[in-house]
């Protein structure tokens, strides 16, 4: 998939603000090393290394890497697979703010961070569980179905797991568990009446690349129509998260 980085820091910083937070749980050191695992346009990158740690930041996307570059001149990231990289130095911890959910399978992911963590190194990330805007993926397979005979269902791009499923893998590679909780995060978008539409191409472009322009645009209206009653308030829409966050350390 490819990003439109530009729409993804105007419309959607969203992603960082809210994962802002969740640095207070790495708690970064000075002179630790850290990756950050999907670091999207870097600005969390940013934020570890202000802590004073030294930070390198990942992504599978050239296009986010390359954004992040720009913006973050001196520090350090690459382009990399999450489910097959390598560290040239075992790590003190690995941070991913809305990153795990893209990819799958899980499991090649979690053997990864573990094979670059120290012993009794920490993964301390938040994505997207079970139920994450589920009302709009319901919607999107729902629809094309019935307005344009696609089936969409068998292409969903996501790895929304239950919280308990996810513990267990953790606990499969290694890992204790110190904390884990679910988060529903009501969370407003931009551009009032369009924010839906922008959401679906930045998220969702890569899951509906298949339809031409016309069945895109059929499809939004009817997603919009059905979803408006529920959630367009007071002039913008609002999308409900459901993230799952946890620290765990490799034994």
């Amino acid at each position: 998939m490819k990003w439109n980085t530009e729409t993804y820091d105007q419309f959607h910083s969203f992603v960082s603000s809210y994962g802002a937070s969740l640095i207070s749980w790495l708690e970064p050191k000075p002179a630790e090393q850290i990756l950050d695992l999907g670091c999207g346009t870097g600005d969390l990158t940013k934020a570890i290394a202000d802590s004073g740690a030294r930070v390198i930041g990942i992504d599978a996307s050239q296009e986010m890497i390359d954004a992040a570059q720009r913006k973050h001149p001196q520090l350090k990231f690459k382009v990399a697979d999450a489910k097959q990289f390598q560290m040239d130095n075992l790590q003190d911890a690995v941070f991913s703010n809305a990153a795990l959910h893209w990819i799958r399978p899980p499991e090649q992911v979690v053997e990864c961070v573990a094979a670059a963590l120290k012993p009794g190194g920490r993964f301390v990330a938040e994505f997207g569980m079970k139920g994450n805007v589920q009302s709009i993926t319901d919607a999107v397979i729902e629809l094309s179905d019935q307005k344009l005979g696609i089936d969409l269902a068998s292409s969903f791009p996501w790895y929304f797991p239950p919280i308990g499923e996810y513990i267990i893998l953790l606990e499969k590679y290694g890992f204790h568990i110190r904390l884990a909780e679910s988060i529903h995060r009501p969370t407003p978008l931009a551009e009032a009446e369009q924010g839906l539409a922008i959401w679906l191409d930045q998220f969702a472009g890569g899951w509906l690349s298949s339809l031409t322009p016309e069945q895109r645009s059929l499809l939004y209206t009817a997603i919009e129509q059905q979803l408006a009653p529920l959630f367009f308030k007071e002039g913008r829409w609002v999308i409900h998260y459901q993230r799952l966050r946890f620290i765990a350390y490799r034994a």
